[in-house]
Formats: C-alpha cells, sequence, structure tokens
C-alpha cells in the first residue's frame, strides 16, 4: 500500500496516459456505482484500462468498469473515469485519490464527481437526484486525510480552506438546467463513511443529527485533493436506497445498481446541459 506518491511519480502515471491519446482534456467526469452508462457517449474516445496506467491503482467492485476514457462530449474535451476506487477496497487514501491529481497535472480545470448514494433525508426516494452543496468528511477527521503525508506545494498549501468545496457557480448552473429539463432535484449535504459495511439505523439516526442529507462510500476524498489543487467541482448523488431509520428494511449492492437505472439518464442530461454551458 502507498502513503504518498511524489510529484515525479504522479508525472509518471501522466506519462502513461498522454502516450495513449492526444487529447488534452480541460473538464473530468467520474462516473459512480451503476452510472457509467454515461461512457457511452464519449466520441471518438481513447479508451485506457486502469490496470494499463503507471500506479493506478484497480477497481474490484461491480458496476465500476474500471477504464479511462478521453474524448468529446457536448463540444468539451473530457477525461471520464468509467468506474472509481475505493478506500474499503484496501488502497490508501493517496491511492483513491492518485486519479484526481492526474487529472489536474493534465490541465484539467472542472471536476464533475457523480455517487450513489443512501437517503438520510426521510423526503428523500430511491431514483432522485441531489446536487451537493457541502460535504462532511468523517474519514478525514478521524484520521485519513488523502492529505496527509508530504504537502505537495506544487498543487496547493498545508492548510487548504474548504470553505466552498463544490462550486457555487456550478451549483446554480446545474439547479437551473435541471428545473428546464423538469428534473426534480434535491440540494444538500453528503457523508462520506469509509464503508463497506452499509450504515444501521442508528449510525444514520446520528448522521441525520449531524446535517447529512445522503450518504456514500466515496466522493469526499476526491473533493477535497480536487480542492487543494484549485480544481472547480460539481458533485451528484443519485439516491439509491431510501432512509432505513427504523431498520424495517436492508440494503444491499443490487439495489443500489438497480437504482441506477433510473438515476443514470437524470444524471446524463443534467451532466451534458452543463457541458453545453460552461
Amino acid at each position: 500500500m502507498r502513503e504518498w506518491f511524489t510529484l515525479e511519480e504522479i508525472d509518471e502515471s501522466v506519462a502513461s496516459i498522454t502516450r495513449r491519446t492526444h487529447y488534452q482534456p480541460t473538464i473530468g467526469i467520474i462516473l459512480g456505482s451503476g452510472l457509467g452508462g454515461l461512457a457511452d457517449a464519449v466520441e471518438a474516445a481513447d479508451s485506457i484500462p486502469f490496470s494499463e496506467i503507471t500506479y493506478w491503482p484497480v477497481s474490484t467492485i461491480a458496476g465500476h468498469s474500471g477504464r479511462v476514457l478521453i474524448g468529446k462530449l457536448e463540444g468539451q474535451t473530457v477525461f471520464m473515469m468509467q468506474g472509481r476506487i475505493h478506500y474499503y477496497e484496501g488502497y490508501s487514501m493517496q491511492q483513491v485519490t492518485l486519479p484526481v491529481r492526474v487529472m489536474q497535472r493534465l490541465g484539467i480545470q472542472t471536476l464533475v464527481v457523480t455517487n450513489a448514494a443512501g437517503a438520510i433525508h426521510p423526503d428523500y426516494l430511491p431514483g432522485d437526484l441531489m446536487l451537493i452543496s457541502d460535504h462532511i468528511g468523517l474519514m478525514g477527521m478521524t484520521g485519513p486525510n488523502p492529505l496527509r503525508g508530504p504537502n505537495l506545494d506544487t498543487f496547493g498549501p498545508r492548510f487548504p480552506d474548504m470553505s466552498q468545496a463544490y462550486d457555487h457557480d456550478l451549483l446554480a448552473l446545474a439547479q437551473k438546467v435541471a428545473a428546464e429539463a423538469n428534473i426534480k432535484v434535491h440540494t444538500g449535504v453528503y457523508i462520506g463513511l469509509s464503508g463497506p459495511s452499509f450504515e444501521t439505523p442508528a449510525d444514520l439516526r446520528f448522521l441525520q443529527v449531524i446535517g447529512a442529507d445522503a450518504v456514500g462510500m466515496s466522493t469526499v476524498p476526491e473533493v477535497t485533493i480536487a480542492r487543494h489543487g484549485g480544481t472547480r467541482v460539481l458533485g451528484i448523488s443519485g439516491i439509491s436506497n431510501k432512509a432505513n431509520l427504523d431498520g424495517s428494511t436492508m440494503t444491499t449492492h443490487a439495489e443500489v445498481l438497480e437504482a441506477g437505472k433510473v438515476i443514470a439518464p437524470k444524471m446524463e442530461t443534467i451532466i451534458r446541459s452543463v457541458l453545453r454551458r460552461i
């Protein structure tokens, strides 16, 4: 397990990608569980398996294809991760967030990060979308922060400000295009846990009390690294299951993937519309 990467090692990862593409992407997109269908819309894409990128960790979870697609989407040159890596897979936080560092070295200025999340807010239903206005980084608060280790001054300061983790202008644009497309969206707070076990009802009641609206096992580490390097972020959660605050239902990964079939078309509409207007 790698605790951190040097700038030279990050650039080795970059080189293994630039050898495989002639594109110069400016927008990164990370697709969460069950949301990989948008990858099919990338035009004239160069496809690179995670396993062929130096130092890049390989996704082991169903619903995460594990490849990078670089090409055109709505007139923008995008770097799309069809699948992501999670801390619970046994990787370090620095391995989980290496892709974001690579994107930054490639010149990417905006990151769109998606995920499948469980509802905490009682009004959220499976198939809904939540635009992320803020997050609670419970993992980072308790020790495994992705910025632990030597600071890479090339990217950002030792103590980065996280008061605007999610770009206000991108959030407003996403709200606008959702309204124009008649897609119902919530705006709320995402909380990132380490996983892989789903939450107990007591967990969920606690998370509700501290201000979270939806919960997942990703996103916060990637956004932390993105903001450290000055990358703008738009975050979108697809609500995969209803809040189980009383223990009356069970949550499964199959349920998460099934909800993705409902979520994906709405997510795609919003992302495409945002890309057209950036």
